[in-house]
């Protein structure tokens, strides 16, 4: 029992991680119909964007974890949701009437200049870094199972994220302007609304997304790369695609069964054929979607949005 509420755990952790990834993903589909390849290369810059909060924070000498936690969290989310403004701005809205495969080579060269940004000019950044654990690592029980602390204030942080964004966009009056934007951008256009601001704040709501992300994942496993947005990015996009391109919801339930999946495999391989490490679960969990994927091309909860992929 306690194994598997060990693995319950990583699960529902790497579940909200990959969908908070695939937020962002579906979010830009939705109001721009375009696919932001660089969106896990902006989860990365947001993490060393914290990192380097956290240092200079501390270097002022000031040493309560909770402060330098805020300090974390608002400067990723700062930078990041800037960044994905600016992508928006100077990239991705000049090529809005391109064909789509300009848009997605652009946005592939992009996250290929932010990872070699971080590695050449952060220092030491070819190298991978410590993330300072902020959190309380002392654990509770539950029955037999051991939880920790940290682990359930990253949850309920993610958790309570996705909830906020959910209000946003479906109580604000800026939420009704993303969804008549995602709906059809040019009826929007004549009823008033926006379009270019829509769509800046969209990039930079989906890239504060990314952050939390990114940030979430430092204090998971105390330590980030310049390299940790690719993985991220290609299981986020699949957790956008296998829950239905287009639908928060989708990429929501896309995230957390992507995590399913590898738990499931890290724990069955090596029971099965004892031979295969547990470091073949992102093979087994990529290969499962892509049986999923054949079998429903829509994803797990269509709706005509996704009929555009």
């Amino acid at each position: 029992m306690e194994a598997l509420g060990q693995y319950l755990v990583n699960g529902l952790m790497l579940g909200m991680i990959y969908a908070m990834v695939a937020v962002g993903f579906t979010l830009f589909f939705g109001v721009l119909d375009v696919i932001q390849f660089s969106h896990g290369d902006v989860l990365m810059v947001g993490a060393f964007a914290g990192l380097a909060a956290s240092l200079g924070v501390s270097a002022l000498g000031i040493s309560s974890p909770w402060l330098q936690l805020v300090a974390v969290v608002l400067s990723a989310v700062i930078v990041t949701g800037l960044l994905g403004a600016a992508i928006a701005h100077f990239l991705i809205l000049p090529l809005h009437k391109a064909p789509p495969l300009n848009t997605l080579l652009a946005t592939l060269m992009l996250g290929s200049v932010l990872r070699e940004c971080v590695r050449l000019f952060y220092p030491d950044g070819a190298n991978p870094k410590p993330f300072p654990a902020l959190l309380p690592t002392s654990s509770f029980y539950l029955g037999g199972f051991a939880l920790r602390w940290d682990n359930l204030i990253l949850l309920l942080a993610g958790l309570a994220a996705i909830v906020s964004l959910h209000l946003l966009i479906t109580r604000t009056r800026l939420g009704m302007a993303i969804r008549a934007v995602a709906q059809d951008g040019e009826t929007a256009r004549l009823m008033g609304i926006n379009f270019g601001a829509v769509v800046l704040v969209t990039f930079a709501l989906g890239s504060g997304m990314a952050a939390l992300a990114g940030v979430m994942n430092g204090l998971y496993y105390n330590e980030i790369n310049f390299n940790v947005g690719l993985l991220l990015g290609v299981i986020g996009f699949a957790a956008a695609i296998l829950g239905g391109l287009g639908n928060v919801y989708g990429a929501i339930l896309g995230g957390f069964l992507f995590a399913a999946l590898q738990v499931l495999g890290s724990a069955a391989l090596p029971a099965l054929i004892p031979d295969i490490p547990s470091a073949y679960k992102d093979v087994f969990a990529f290969a499962v979607v892509i049986i999923l994927m054949a079998w429903k091309p829509t994803g797990l909860i269509a709706e005509r949005a996704s009929e555009r992929v």
